[in-house]
């Protein structure tokens, strides 16, 4: 899906519900789609075709017998709750939060009545968004891809590329729960190996260009970045300013390897959206949010792109290109 097809997406939904509510239910099932994220960002597209494939399967199609209404946070944490009872008063039949563990224990918060399905890199017990994943309770159930506690291999395998004195930036978004567990984790493996870490807190996509800039200054040999909307949204500025600066990294998911990025350990997040579209779809039908397990999508992968290794003047140990799952040439 391409951006314009987003932007004609957003644009028809919004003509086809005004902002007042109705006391009747719409003639077709809403699912209310709200995304960490800047409108009509170009790394949802495949997360989507993905979704879109597991209704399909369903028996559901957008446009027939489903509507699906998007809203997007911009990055802006706040926004969520007002986002959110804005899709209560479209009567959305369920509501599917993509993204950082905020946007979903904010719509948690802000509606007890309509079922959600999260889709989250983060762990939901542990931030109290379910109570357990076997039976998770309440009007919640979800995705997770447990991007959070495959932090510490990233940082091991960036390492392989670098002498072990020379320093690894963290970039961080301040405003995510996430963010002081990881630093603090990453901070203890690195002090009982020797490693220097410098963190850098990251609060807009404008910032980006300084960050890495003081990363370069702070002689840091290569970065990564913790979990967040804003880093996965703008995978395409950071490949350029690794570019740039000619200063490796590794990220969370492929397609920033696709667009050049050096290489990616992480989850399928298609794999992860199409379990979201399962749910919906299962939801739509008159299961409850609450009896549905949480699911796992477990398979990990890394992509090395030895195009980009040399461009960037890196070598890659081959001990790290046998372990790799595709390695692009």
């Amino acid at each position: 899906m391409r951006r314009r097809d987003f932007i004609t997406l957003l644009g028809g939904a919004a003509a086809a519900w005004p902002l007042a509510a109705t006391a009747q239910q719409p003639a077709v099932p809403v699912v209310g789609f709200l995304v960490s994220g800047p409108a009509a960002q170009e790394v949802m597209s495949f997360r989507l075709a993905a979704f879109h494939q597991a209704l399909n399967e369903s028996g559901y199609y957008e446009g027939r017998n489903v509507q699906i209404e998007f809203h997007w946070d911009e990055n802006q944490f706040d926004r969520v709750t007002a986002l959110v009872l804005d899709l209560a008063q479209r009567r959305v039949a369920v509501i599917v939060v993509s993204g950082v563990i905020n946007a979903a224990l904010a719509a948690k918060a802000a509606v007890r009545d309509i079922p959600i399905i999260f889709a989250t890199g983060s762990d939901p017990v542990q931030f109290g968004l379910v109570s357990n994943l076997a039976r998770p309770g309440g009007n919640v159930t979800g995705v997770t891809i447990r991007n959070r506690e495959l932090m510490a291999k990233r940082l091991e395998i960036l390492r392989e590329l670098l002498p072990n004195e020379t320093p690894v930036g963290l970039l961080v978004n301040p405003n995510n729960l996430n963010t002081d567990p990881i630093v603090r984790e990453l901070r203890e493996v690195s002090q009982s190996r020797g490693w220097t870490l410098h963190v850098v807190a990251v609060s807009s996509e404008s910032n980006l260009d300084m960050a890495i800039a003081s990363l370069v200054q702070a002689g840091a040999g290569a970065f990564m970045y913790a979990l967040d909307s804003l880093f996965a949204s703008s995978f395409n500025r950071l490949t350029a300013l690794a570019s740039q600066n000619r200063i490796p990294a590794i990220y969370h998911t492929r397609d920033a390897v696709e667009s050049g990025g050096l290489m990616s350990y992480g989850g399928r997040p298609a794999d992860e959206y199409r379990l979201v579209g399962q749910y919906t779809a299962r939801i739509l039908k008159g299961e409850w949010p609450g009896d549905l397990p949480v699911q796992q999508a477990t398979k990990v992968e890394l992509i090395i792109n030895l195009k980009t290794a040399k461009a960037l003047g890196v070598t890659v140990p081959p001990s790290l290109l046998a372990r790799a799952d595709e390695v692009i040439e």
